[in-house]
């Protein structure tokens, strides 16, 4: 079977755009120092992690007596906890993120799916396992699977914004949101209700532009969203600034009410700042979600 001369197009766009992408996110993962295990801690498992000393409520059998011979406490050898999470990822893919306000950045979805691939790296070498939200591609470990998320990731869609699908979430798993959150925000509140109802925890990471904290417009502006769909044009662009201002402090409170109630973790991140410490923190805080 022949491929059509568009879809060959597309793979060998798609395939020549795969290998740096995931070559940035090796390379920004690898900024990142986390240790050998950056989310250890006790449970099942059959490796070392520490000694502790013993608590009130600690059985006798948890007692190590060759280590507590050598001081006058009593201490617990405990093991390092080693069951795989299934993570799940959704990297908004609509018009509105490749908006970008200066030449001298990449777009929102560039940033997004860096982010997002270097954090699913960080993820896999750690023996986790890690998809897409909804039903195309699920959670699983290895080096391959970083090659098709860098492959799904590159794929962008026509509409305006975006809605995470849940069809793809596992129970109990964890789920990492990363977008502008401009859109209509009752998709993203359904998703979170249906994570929620599955014991689906994770992180919100919010990804704007310089340009659309500050709005630094002026003068007769033609205002265009990414698929042209949408359009305003106004002679005095500084009127429409505090209103705007309001709105999107206004969004960034909805988010925030929303993670608190569904126990997630939120913040925002700036496409002209550093891409280290965002990928940092969404690391910290899926393992705090874990």
């Amino acid at each position: 079977m022949s491929l059509s001369p568009d879809l060959r197009a597309r793979s060998d766009a798609l395939g020549q755009s795969l290998p740096p992408l995931l070559a940035a996110a090796d390379h920004l993962a690898g900024a990142v120092i986390l240790g050998e295990h950056g989310r250890r801690r006790a449970g099942m498992g059959d490796e070392f992690w520490q000694y502790r000393p013993a608590h009130a409520g600690d059985s006798a059998r948890m007692l190590d007596w060759r280590r507590s011979a050598r001081s006058d406490a009593h201490f617990v050898r405990e093991r390092e906890w080693q069951a795989a999470q299934s993570v799940s990822l959704w990297v908004d893919p609509s018009a509105s993120m490749r908006f970008s306000g200066a030449k001298t950045r990449g777009p929102k979805a560039d940033r997004a799916r860096l982010l997002a691939l270097a954090l699913a790296v960080l993820l896999l070498r750690g023996g986790e396992r890690v998809g897409l939200m909804g039903p195309d591609l699920p959670p699983r470990s290895g080096r391959a699977q970083a090659e098709r998320l860098a492959l799904s990731l590159s794929q962008d869609s026509g509409e305006d914004y975006g809605t995470p699908q849940t069809s793809g979430l596992i129970p109990h798993g964890r789920a990492v949101l990363i977008s502008d959150f401009l859109g209509d925000m009752a998709g993203v509140e359904a998703a979170i209700a249906a994570a929620s109802d599955r014991n689906v925890r994770g992180v919100i990471l919010q990804v704007l532009d310089p340009a659309e904290e500050d709005f630094p417009f002026d003068g007769r502006t033609i205002f265009e969203s990414m698929s042209g769909s949408l359009r305003h044009e106004t002679l005095r662009a500084s009127d429409l600034r505090g209103r705007y201002l309001a709105r999107l402090a206004e969004r960034k409170d909805r988010l925030a009410l929303l993670a608190r109630a569904s126990g997630w973790h939120v913040s925002t991140h700036h496409t002209g700042d550093a891409p280290q410490p965002a990928l940092l923190w969404l690391y910290r805080a899926l393992g705090a979600a874990l």
